[in-house]
């Protein structure tokens, strides 16, 4: 399996069973990530490689704009897609094996999290998994220790205060926060 097949058949909506062939690629990608996140995480990097790493990392172009300040932790990298001005503060975690769609000006804050992945309920096939991306558009803040659970979009220009858990969309323009997250305003 490549890297575009997986994200093709993760797009499609097919779950994961343990010890398939998807399942055993998502092993290989995260022993890529592993070494690469290593790398990031434990030196100095300027920030023209970082983006370099990033860019291995999770196999795309990263924009020149891009920005992020270390360390920061994957277990897949290979499906996440961010756009131009994006900054990620320290401590991230991004579980991207369901994809993680990142529109242009946002703010990541220091160690949100972001799932995309659900095991299956029945304890007989808890090792298999189902995938939902994570959609944030554009100019959107997401604040410190944020989690953003499977299948959530955070619409354009949206607030995540500190501390929420994302569970269900967010309209743009919206504040929320909470846990789960609720609607506080408007911005």
């Amino acid at each position: 399996m490549k890297v575009q097949e997986y994200r093709d058949y993760i797009a499609a909506g097919k779950p994961v069973v343990a010890g398939s062939e998807p399942h055993l690629f998502m092993h290989q990608m995260a022993q890529e990530a592993i070494r690469i996140t290593m790398e990031i995480n434990n030196k100095y990097h300027t920030p023209e490689e970082l983006r370099k790493l990033f860019s291995e990392l999770w196999d795309i172009e990263v924009p020149e704009s891009f920005g992020m300040f270390p360390p920061f932790n994957t277990d897949c990298g290979k499906n996440t897609h961010i756009g131009e001005r994006v900054f990620i503060n320290s401590g991230c975690k991004f579980q991207d094996q369901g994809g993680i769609f990142i529109g242009n000006d946002c703010l990541i804050g220091h160690n949100a999290t972001l799932c995309t992945i659900n095991h299956n309920p029945d304890p007989e096939h808890r090792g298999d998994m189902t995938f939902k991306p994570i959609r944030i558009e554009d100019k959107v803040w997401l604040g410190a220790n944020v989690t953003i659970l499977q299948g959530v979009t955070i619409g354009e220009g949206a607030i995540v205060a500190a501390g929420a858990v994302v569970t269900k969309d967010v309209e743009p323009r919206t504040v929320v926060g909470g846990v789960p997250a609720k609607f506080i305003k408007k911005v």
